[in-house]
């Protein structure tokens, strides 16, 4: 921060420190009064910039040619990767021939990027963290009281233990007490029969002693003898004790049957924010989308686009060249592709190279500086259209080379990252004719792919999981069916396909609802597509070979 800038200083000039400033030095960044101007540009130095104070840091400060030191750096050279480099050097031999883009037209898109991000991280992505930290400091906060409370019911569980353990004991002892009277009772039955037998045989021996004392005859000859019947001697009764068998103790059987903490779990959910909520960054659509201009390529067949910024669109058709134009549609640069042959699919990553897949050859490599550096080699399957994802992934359409089956495959790098190719009940997302399978990411991560065979828009979140899909909204009232080519999303969501078949353009929100559709701007058969960081939209018409631009947002 500019210390004299600051809403609590006065301003003052820096070389006499007179609280009166008048100017201001946009090269040097120096505040100075009316006197010391001469001063400061009495040094010899021919770069310095002296504006009104009001107007400072309003001149763009160029840096010095690494080459020819006299002179500054104010275009790019985008055959040299973009280094920069000065008027001398555009006229020198080593960039006979190349492309330039000037720094001013650079810088004001980078201004407009830096903008745009300040307002989303300020508005939107900032307090969103500042919420989630508030989350969990509050749920960390909330720790102790969770955990006393999971104590506290284990506590009871102890207690209610206890009360059914004493229930348990007390009726075991009441068992026993009750098996112990009837035991009693048995005994006590058996000796009163006992002695009960006993009282006779006394009875009977007192008798035995009168009769052998008298001489009476008749008692004498009627004695019947009682020895048999005392000689079958009672049962014996035999009552075992009731015993106790103790279950054996086991810590972990107890564990199980006491209860069951079920463990800590983590899952983390992976939330993207969706951008197109800031009020401030809002475009509507137009009633009436305008032509804004009509860039000729020169390309047979025109099929694919793609724009790495407001500065330049890549396009292909069904011969071997891949063409770089200006947004004034200016001829930049011309690669060829490696097999001599179409490209299927054509798009760039965020160091502006291009990414070429080429169905002859199986392959998707990366063009820099005219070399290509091989990123993907299939056997088996065919790679079709693509595009890079916000997180610097690699989402490729490709088709089996039997043509039965299709899929999208992401990678990071060279490497496979994840396949979808199913939805939940084992169906293919897909139609299996490979071909016409345009893709895009939303920015809510969402994948889109338009499957011309089936005629509609497929969508799966980041996961794979089916979303939802779309077929032709009818309103359109040709008797031809929807054929969806290209596909692209703007800063809103939305998503927009090109109708080959009946000339128009599908506007959806990133829930599948239809908008509206573009049926105006003279469209014929638009193939690819693509939209500019300003949601300007590039549309191919395949058998004119012209690029259209159109504004449909304000």
């Amino acid at each position: 921060m500019d210390p004299h800038s600051t809403a609590q200083d006065v301003h003052q000039c820096d070389l006499c420190e007179t609280p009166t400033v008048h100017s201001y030095c946009d090269f040097c960044h120096v505040n100075l009064c009316k006197p010391c101007i001469g001063e400061h540009i009495t040094d010899g130095y021919d770069k310095h910039k002296i504006v009104p104070f009001q107007d400072r840091r309003s001149t763009l400060i160029y840096p010095k040619c690494e080459t020819h030191s006299h002179k500054i750096c104010d275009f790019q050279c985008e055959n040299c990767n973009n280094i920069l480099i000065c008027s001398s050097c555009m006229a020198s031999e080593k960039h006979r021939g190349h492309k330039f883009l000037e720094l001013s037209e650079v810088y004001k898109t980078k201004k407009e990027v830096m903008e745009k991000d300040k307002v989303e991280l300020d508005n939107l992505i900032s307090p969103t963290y500042d919420d989630i930290a508030l989350d969990l400091e509050n749920q960390i906060a909330n720790l102790d009281g969770e955990y006393e409370k999971l104590t506290t019911t284990i506590s009871k569980q102890k207690e209610q233990w206890h009360r059914e353990i004493d229930n348990v004991i007390n009726k075991m002892k009441t068992e026993i007490s009750d098996m112990k009277v009837k035991h009693k009772d048995i005994l006590q039955k058996h000796l009163d029969e006992t002695k009960q037998i006993q009282s006779l045989i006394k009875q009977t021996l007192l008798a035995l002693e009168e009769l052998q004392k008298s001489t009476d005859v008749s008692p004498t000859i009627e004695y019947s003898s009682k020895i048999r019947e005392f000689s079958k001697l009672p049962p014996k009764v035999q009552v075992s004790l009731p015993t106790f068998i103790p279950n054996p103790t086991n810590s972990d059987k107890l564990y199980t049957l006491f209860g069951k903490i079920i463990p800590l779990s983590t899952a983390t959910e992976e939330t993207v924010l969706s951008l197109n909520q800031l009020n401030t960054s809002v475009r509507e659509l137009l009633d009436v989308p305008k032509m804004v201009a009509t860039i000729e390529t020169g390309h047979a067949s025109l099929r694919n686009i793609t724009c790495d910024n407001e500065v330049r669109i890549w396009t292909s058709g069904e011969t071997n060249e891949i063409k770089c134009f200006n947004s004034k549609g200016s001829l930049l640069q011309t690669v060829y592709t490696k097999s001599g042959k179409l490209p299927l699919g054509i798009t760039v990553y965020s160091d502006s190279n291009l990414i070429v897949s080429e169905g002859r050859i199986k392959s998707v490599y990366r063009v820099n500086n005219g070399k290509t550096d091989e990123l993907i080699r299939l056997q088996g399957w065919t790679p079709f259209n693509l595009c890079v994802t916000s997180t610097g992934d690699l989402l490729v359409t490709m088709f089996s080379d039997d043509k039965s089956q299709s899929k999208v495959v992401r990678y990071s790098g060279s490497t496979e990252k994840q396949t979808i190719q199913f939805d939940d009940e084992g169906k293919p997302l897909y139609s299996g004719n490979g071909y016409t399978k345009y893709i895009t990411e939303n920015r809510n991560h969402d994948i889109c792919v338009a499957d011309s065979v089936a005629g509609a828009v497929v969508v799966v979140n980041q996961d794979g999981k089916l979303r939802w899909r779309y077929t032709a909204h009818p309103l359109v009232t040709t008797n031809k069916t929807c054929k969806p080519r290209g596909i692209t999303t703007d800063s809103q969501g939305r998503i927009l396909t090109a109708d080959f078949e009946n000339h128009c353009i599908y506007i959806l929100d990133q829930n599948g609802n239809f908008l509206r559709y573009i049926d105006n701007c003279d469209l014929k058969s638009p193939y690819g597509i693509c939209v500019d960081n300003n949601d300007n939209l590039f549309v191919c018409e395949y058998w004119k070979a012209n690029v259209k631009k159109i504004k449909y947002s304000n």
